[in-house]
């Protein structure tokens, strides 16, 4: 097997900006994931990926010569510096994998489950977001303009795939989008809001998360059905809205679950 050794190779230098370039993902509708989990979780959803990259070391582990075979692909070989030039990590696990990014599914007006966040700007807070909509039975994410890419290595890191079972709309005008929404909209805000454990939560739910430290801003809350605010009986006087999505997440999973027990 030919081992590339050069970062002028055409591959290797589309592969760099892949991982760094938000324009040219959204471009090409495609990104580059990295990780012996994230290449199985999408393999297991979607199928073959576009492309497999796996370095020297690498290929000495048995799990991922295992995963490669999984595959079906032929890995294009990457020398252990050249693939941790395209790695977005510093210890690179071995494997990466160029993805074609999913395209949007359903209308949100048939959407029994949402989640919408506005200019939030950490990737891992977007990351971990869409994993917890995931864990819990969300079906649609919808990112404002300001957000940071859901499709980034590090959004993707810590989504662990979530991105994968989720329909993600990304880049867009979140008025138009929460308006679109058939159901009761909740925004999370700080203090003032309903008890999250009296809020109404209805068959289709759409939760909006705002930026790290503002929250969601006015104009966009205004566009809710209801504020709500989780109570924090501990000395903290806010929570990482990725903490705080999950706990109103898994509120709203409860719930359902719930009646559905009382149905039965």
């Amino acid at each position: 097997m030919t081992v590339l050794r050069s970062k002028d190779n055409p591959r290797v230098r589309r592969w760099a900006k892949l991982a760094r370039d938000v324009r040219l993902r959204r471009s090409e509708r495609c990104a580059l994931i990295e990780g012996a989990h994230l290449v199985s979780a999408w393999l297991d959803r979607h199928g073959p990926p576009a492309a497999l990259i796996a370095s020297e070391a690498g290929l000495e582990k048995p799990e991922i010569a295992q995963l490669v075979r999984r595959c079906g692909l032929q890995a294009v070989m990457l020398d252990d510096r050249l693939f941790r030039a395209v790695a977005d990590v510093e210890s690179p696990a071995g494997i990466a994998a160029e993805i074609r990014i999913p395209s949007s599914g359903a209308a949100l007006e048939t959407s029994p489950s949402c989640v919408f966040l506005e200019a939030i700007q950490d990737a891992g807070n977007v990351g971990a977001i869409l994993r917890s909509a995931a864990a819990f039975g969300v079906r649609d994410a919808v990112l404002s303009r300001g957000c940071a890419d859901a499709w980034s290595p590090k959004a993707l890191r810590a989504g662990m795939g979530g991105q994968f079972v989720l329909n993600v709309v990304g880049h867009v005008d979140l008025e138009e989008e929460i308006e679109k929404f058939d159901g009761s909209t909740l925004c999370t805000v700080a203090r003032g809001g309903v008890h999250l454990g009296q809020v109404e939560l209805g068959a289709r739910v759409g939760w909006i998360f705002g930026a790290e430290g503002r929250g969601v801003g006015e104009r966009i809350a205004a566009l809710a059905t209801a504020r709500v605010t989780i109570p924090m009986p501990g000395a903290m006087e806010s929570l990482n809205v990725a903490a705080a999505a999950a706990i109103c997440l898994y509120e709203t999973a409860r719930r359902s679950l719930d009646r559905m027990k009382g149905k039965s």
